[in-house]
């Protein structure tokens, strides 16, 4: 999988592209928001980690771009933020595949249990495309059919 990590605490990229990538994915990380929108659009990515305190271009912002561009517009977004979990209904709202406060996922205890998250919501998302592919397949051969 490939995956983008846009963050603006260096410890927090390194981090969670060392994790990733002794996991074996492909990981591009961007330190503000303005990079990471620029790398989302050029190299369209399995999946997009997405901090919300970003400099130049703030994770709201980032996340509205990503879901307004074609380009971007159905990639997986696991936000991965310290703000407090009362705005996870507001970034869902938005465009958020899901959401992680970074203290839940104990980063700085190793780094399983943010790999499991980042590998569940891109096979999440997997499923979701999968299950409405097939829902239009169906629905164009009973078009098709007359039905």
């Amino acid at each position: 999988m490939n995956v983008l990590i846009i963050d603006d605490s260096r410890f927090m990229r390194l981090a969670n592209e060392r994790a990733l990538s002794k996991a074996g994915h492909q990981v591009l990380t961007a330190s503000d928001g303005e990079e990471g929108l620029r790398l989302a659009i050029e190299h369209q990515p399995d999946l997009i980690v997405l901090d919300m305190l970003l400099p130049k271009l703030s994770g709201p912002e980032v996340l509205r771009a990503l879901r307004k561009n074609l380009r971007t517009a159905t990639i997986p977004i696991m936000v991965l933020t310290s703000l407090p979990q009362r705005n996870e209904g507001k970034l869902l709202q938005e465009g958020a595949t899901v959401y992680f406060e970074k203290a839940g996922l104990q980063i700085a205890e190793g780094s399983g249990a943010f790999v499991e998250a980042a590998e569940k919501t891109l096979a999440m998302a997997n499923q979701a495309k999968a299950t409405n592919q097939a829902k239009a397949i169906k629905a164009g051969a009973a078009k098709a059919a007359g039905l």
